[in-house]
């Protein structure tokens, strides 16, 4: 994710904080200093950080049940609004779905009871006066127990919503099951978004744009995936390209910019071995640094992963995902640069296919 950093590996997940996340603690810890002293502001970030730990905790749940399954977690990410964990796939098993959704907020349920035994009390209760919230162990018992009923709602992209459409794809099939899930999804951010109007609840408005575009975001890969299903980077790599020798300068490139259609343009040494991929960005900013007789192949991006033209679509689109790159090098057995796996040619077959469809 773009604006985030590593800063531990747990498991061998990397686990990487949002700059926004760092805004957050200074805010916490300004907002407790200025009521009482560094005492203050020290146990609020503390707070925090402990929160955010329960969360940690929530997402490797989902990872570490991903796993049994073969998927494989990426990152996990913190934000202020809580984490992300980034699987390279979606179970396409509804069964797999669900056990991987649930794994969350058990974690979530754990945790809660560990803390209301901690606190010592006799019965669970939300009211502040029943929960010392003075109390650390009280505190994190309302913060975890919160978490497991909000992340239950049965609306994208909650875990509640990855069940409900798991469950529906048994009778339906997962686009349909997608489409109702998110649908509720959004429903359920209008609402959150006219309540935090009513009670001038700010909080809940960032929640609301939160879910909606969550659940438009799962909606759209998921109508994305099932257009892509079956379909392999053969089926729409480019074959025809400019490529430039590793001693070009960036004049020579911006000379293929001008006279070419294409964006992004890939070196090769003498035995067609790939080198490097030089984005239109990373040229406009070089001509701006070192002007156009500057060598190209330092702004180029030179540990991109390449795919096989026999590879699925699925697994492409998470490398694209995971390395944040429109263009993928398609490498042949003697790692010579074969072909260009875009998603601006993706696009444009995918539009191809549903115009066959319609006409269909």
């Amino acid at each position: 994710m773009r604006w985030s950093f590593p800063v531990a590996r747990l498991f061998g997940i990397e686990l990487r904080i949002h700059v926004t996340f760092l805004l957050l603690l200074l805010w916490i810890g300004g907002a407790h200093g200025l009521e009482g002293g560094w005492s203050a502001a020290t146990a609020g970030v503390v707070f925090v950080l402990m929160v955010f730990g329960c969360v940690v905790l929530h997402e490797l749940g989902h990872a570490m049940a991903g796993r049994k399954f073969g998927i494989r977690t990426e990152d996990i990410t913190l934000l202020p609004i809580g984490g992300v964990a980034h699987l390279e796939r979606i179970p396409e098993n509804p069964r797999e779905e669900i056990i991987v959704a649930l794994a969350g907020p058990l974690v979530s349920a754990g945790l809660a009871l560990v803390f209301w035994i901690a606190a010592g009390f006799s019965g669970p209760t939300l009211e502040a006066e029943t929960l010392g919230l003075d109390d650390l162990a009280a505190r994190l018992f309302s913060i975890n127990l919160g978490l497991l009923l909000f992340n239950l709602i049965p609306a994208f992209p909650m875990d509640g919503g990855r069940v409900l459409r798991a469950l529906l794809a048994f009778r339906m099939g997962g686009r349909r099951a997608t489409r109702i899930a998110a649908g509720i999804g959004q429903t359920l951010a209008f609402a959150l978004g006219a309540a935090s109007w009513i009670l001038s609840a700010p909080v809940l408005l960032l929640i609301a744009i939160f879910i909606y575009f969550g659940a438009a975001s799962e909606a759209a890969y998921a109508e994305l995936r099932s257009a892509c299903r079956g379909l392999r980077v053969a089926d729409a790599m480019i074959t025809s390209f400019a490529t430039l020798p590793g001693d070009a300068r960036l004049r020579d490139a911006a000379a293929l910019l001008q006279h070419t259609a294409q964006h992004d343009f890939p070196f090769v040494n003498n035995a067609g071995q790939f080198l490097g991929l030089l984005t239109r960005t990373a040229l406009i900013m070089g001509l701006q640094e070192v002007g156009p007789d500057g060598a190209a192949l330092p702004y180029a991006q030179k540990d991109l992963p390449s795919v096989l033209s026999t590879h699925l679509f699925s697994h492409a689109f998470a490398v694209m995902q995971q390395h944040e790159t429109p263009t993928l090098p398609v490498l042949d057995e003697n790692n010579r640069l074969w072909g260009l796996f875009s998603q601006e040619k993706v696009g444009e077959l995918l539009l191809l296919q549903s115009t066959k469809n319609v006409r269909a």
